[in-house]
């Protein structure tokens, strides 16, 4: 049987950029399983769809999540992040009810 997932790689990004902000792109990539090549575009793809806002100050990126933003798909009109609450995101918080403390800003990669 084939490995697959019902949660897209442009979904696992976001979730990975909502649980931990400080995380650099080749970060991302590894913890989502794709290259930091890949993890770069579909930051941009989110960033043009206005999911994220990612802010440069320097060598860093900051991410800035906008949880009202609907959902892309002809299924439901939930919000992004009620998504993202169903995978562990503290809303108030912007992380993982589990993880440790989160930075706001990330190294240029």
């Amino acid at each position: 049987m084939a490995d697959w997932s019902f949660i897209t790689n442009h979904g696992r990004v976001l979730a990975i950029i909502a649980m931990r902000l400080g995380r650099t792109a080749r970060e991302i990539g590894d913890a989502s399983g794709i290259t930091e090549r890949a993890a770069h575009k579909i930051i941009n793809d989110l960033e043009e769809a206005g999911y994220v806002t990612k802010t440069k100050t320097g060598r860093q990126n900051s991410y800035q999540i906008h949880p009202d933003v609907p959902l892309k798909d002809d299924v439901s009109n939930a919000a992004v992040g009620e998504l993202l609450v169903v995978m562990g995101w503290n809303r108030r918080r912007g992380r993982r009810r589990d993880a440790g403390p989160t930075s706001v800003t990330s190294s240029k990669n």
